[in-house]
């Protein structure tokens, strides 16, 4: 082979690991917001799952080892989650993991003179 081969071989394999890479963490920040999926209904049970069942499914839009279409859907989910979870917070719903308290109450304000 040639050199100029060898140098898009080369080029083709990082790219396939850096995306490998950047599935694998989208796939475990999606897996993180697990425990928050009794708190937020259907919705994000099915974005969870689906999500998850893509990605693991061998029949993709795109052959195996391009992995920007399971990086599409993962990182669709983590934004679907995360909203769903910003609406929970902001409608003031209790999420499983969250604390009994909420941050800031139940502080002592100190008076300014």
């Amino acid at each position: 082979m040639s050199r100029q081969a060898w140098v898009l071989v080369v080029i083709a394999g990082i790219l396939a690991i850096a995306t490998l890479v950047g599935a694998v963490v989208l796939a475990v920040r999606v897996v993180r917001t697990r425990r928050l999926l009794t708190g937020l209904g259907a919705g994000g049970k099915v974005a969870f799952y689906g999500a998850l069942i893509y990605t693991i499914f061998p029949v993709d839009v795109l052959p195996d080892p391009i992995y920007l279409d399971d990086m599409g859907v993962l990182a669709a989910a983590l934004i679907y989650l995360t909203r769903l979870v910003q609406q929970r917070r902001a409608s003031g719903s209790q999420l499983p993991d969250q604390p009994d308290a909420q941050p800031g109450r139940g502080r002592v304000r100190r008076r300014v003179p």
